[in-house]
Parts: structure tokens; C-alpha cells; sequence
């Protein structure tokens, strides 16, 4: 049986207070891939490690022709969406594209119809959005690389793929 997310042993006049207070705190380590960047035909594939108590799972989604960028934002947006009710969340990425748009530092020129699908997919939650240096041997931050490349080359989600990745992870908790 799933646990909940809000606490009901803590009561306070303030109902914001209490939703802060019993949210379940998530981690998301996502990456996107576009094999081909910027030529007529490419493969993209978004990926996303998400972290709960030490027990991860990994989701992808194959999204055909897309730039790295567009890969970038469906890797958040793909982990975003998986949780299934409101979380506290510490979502990573090697991306300071996605960091710097969603804390309000880049304006948004293209890629509209991509931000609206991770604006969508934040909404419900309390993200933290952090960078992290991508290619320096992160485990996590590598494991959903290779991933989001995988799932790009062979052109679809393989359940072995995303299985490999939590393999690889073990039961880490948390990750500097």
C-alpha cells in the first residue's frame, strides 16, 4: 500500500503550513538526448531517475525529431509527471537552460508548446530546481544520460533500458 502524502496527525490553523509541512520530498535526476542535434533528421529521448527514501524508478519518453533543448525540458517534464500526487521536489539537471527558465532568468523565445508541457507538470508540486554539472561522473546524473541515449538510439522505451539504470543506481539517498 502506497503511503500518503499528507500527514494527518499534524492539524494547524494554517492549511498552507500543514501542505508544506507533509509533502513526501522527491529527487529527479533527468537528462535529455538528441542523437543528430540540429540536423534534419535526429532522435531525441528525455529521461528521469526519481528518488524516494532510497527506492529509484526510471521513466523516458522516446519524442522522435527534437533538439537537445526540447529533450532537456521533456526529461523534467516526463519526471514531473509521474508522481502521482503533490510533492516536494529537488529536481536536477545538467541543463541550465531548463534551471535558468524555470527560476525566472531566461525568457522563454521558442520551444513554447515544451515550456507549456513543464508548466503543467510543475504546477502541482514544489520544485527546487538545481544545475548539475553534467559529464564529471555523477552517478545519477550519468546514469540518465546513458539512459535518455539508449532510449534515443534504439528509437522507443525499452522496460530493460529503464530497469539497467535503477540497477545501476542501487539504493542511494541522497547525492552531492
Amino acid at each position: 500500500m502506497r503511503s500518503p502524502c499528507y500527514a494527518t496527525s499534524v492539524v494547524d490553523e494554517n492549511p498552507e503550513a500543514n501542505e508544506k509541512r507533509s509533502l513526501k520530498k522527491v529527487l529527479i535526476y533527468c537528462d535529455g538526448s538528441s542523437l543528430g542535434n540540429g540536423q534534419e533528421v535526429s532522435r531525441a529521448a528525455g529521461v528521469a531517475l526519481l528518488g524516494y527514501k532510497g527506492i529509484w524508478r526510471a521513466v523516458g519518453e522516446y519524442i522522435g525529431q527534437a533538439t537537445n533543448q526540447q529533450a532537456e525540458i521533456v526529461a523534467a517534464a516526463v519526471g514531473l509527471e509521474t508522481l502521482r500526487e503533490p510533492c516536494d521536489v529537488d529536481l536536477h539537471t545538467d541543463s541550465r537552460y531548463v534551471v535558468e527558465t524555470m527560476n525566472g532568468r531566461y525568457r522563454r523565445k521558442t520551444n513554447q508548446k515544451w515550456w507549456q508541457r513543464l508548466d503543467e507538470a510543475a504546477a502541482r508540486h514544489r520544485v527546487n530546481w538545481q544545475w548539475t554539472r553534467g559529464h564529471v561522473g555523477h552517478l545519477l546524473q550519468e546514469t540518465a544520460d546513458a539512459t535518455a541515449r539508449r532510449i534515443a538510439a534504439a528509437q522507443r522505451v525499452d522496460e530493460n533500458t529503464l530497469r539497467d539504470a535503477v540497477d545501476r543506481i542501487g539504493t542511494v539517498t541522497e547525492y552531492d
